[in-house]
């Protein structure tokens, strides 16, 4: 798949965001990838050879301030995100697909391909979303919520606050992120996707643990479907996983054939 690059629209900082494309049968297939990964992530590196494999259209890109498109927009920061600004990202793609496509979101892209159908209900161009430990409302329920009182000060005070993990990789944690989160929060509420949905679970997930996603479903509509990988953790990057994952994809697009023009 060929480097290509195209504005990103509706976002008070437009940039290029960097994307692959590889030809093949419709519907498209697109990736949406978690907080601070990118388009070269073992799990769309599967999926484009599955769809390699079997000639399918797909696509995948990475957000502002994210992988590819970091590097090509000069002063374009990790820091300076947010959810809106990822979203806007996403929707630019799918306008210049601007054909039915399958979404397949992970972890934070599970989030935002839920919000991306909600936005685009009306013109019925995501025709399934298939979701791996989506980390709905993560910013506030999974991270600000569980945040000593010290550290939530930090970051109202100071702006952000620096996040180091046992690998020593580094995550900032932005009041614009917390903040612009809140304006997209979606439990609560029924999300009711217009598309057929199924989500993969790692039972032993401890960034997107197995209770929250069952509480995700209770908001989903009845057709919503859940496979759960007992010994599965966040990553779901083993064979076995990512056998799983391509078979489920496989499944939805038979499921959705009947549905496209």
């Amino acid at each position: 798949m060929v480097l290509q690059r195209l504005l990103s629209e509706g976002s008070d900082q437009p940039g290029q965001i960097a994307f692959r494309h590889m030809k093949g049968r419709k519907p498209h297939v697109i990736w949406l990838g978690g907080f601070k990964s990118d388009m070269r992530s073992v799990k769309s590196q599967a999926i484009a050879t599955w769809s390699k494999e079997n000639n399918r259209s797909y696509w995948c890109f990475d957000y502002s301030g994210h992988g590819e498109s970091a590097t090509e927009n000069e002063g374009e920061r990790f820091i300076d995100g947010c959810i809106s600004r990822w979203l806007s990202d996403a929707k630019s793609i799918l306008r210049h697909i601007g054909e039915p496509v399958i979404v397949v979101g992970s972890s934070m892209g599970g989030w935002i391909a839920l919000l991306l159908e909600q936005a685009l209900r009306n013109t019925r161009q995501v025709k399934g979303l298939l979701l791996i430990a989506p980390a709905v409302d993560f910013t506030e329920h999974l991270l600000w919520a569980k945040l000593p009182e010290n550290i939530r000060d930090e970051i109202e005070t100071q702006g952000a606050w620096t996040r180091v993990l046992e690998n020593g990789e580094v995550f900032p944690i932005t009041k614009k992120l917390i903040y612009d989160g809140r304006n997209n929060l979606l439990l609560g509420q029924s999300i009711e996707p217009a598309c057929p949905v199924h989500i993969i679970q790692g039972a032993l997930d401890p960034d997107v643990p197995m209770a929250f996603t069952l509480k995700v479903m209770q908001h989903m509509p009845q057709h919503a479907r859940l496979t759960i990988v007992k010994d599965g953790n966040h990553r779901l990057s083993r064979a076995s996983d990512l056998e799983l994952l391509t078979r489920t994809l496989e499944q939805m697009l038979v499921e959705v054939q009947g549905d496209l023009p």
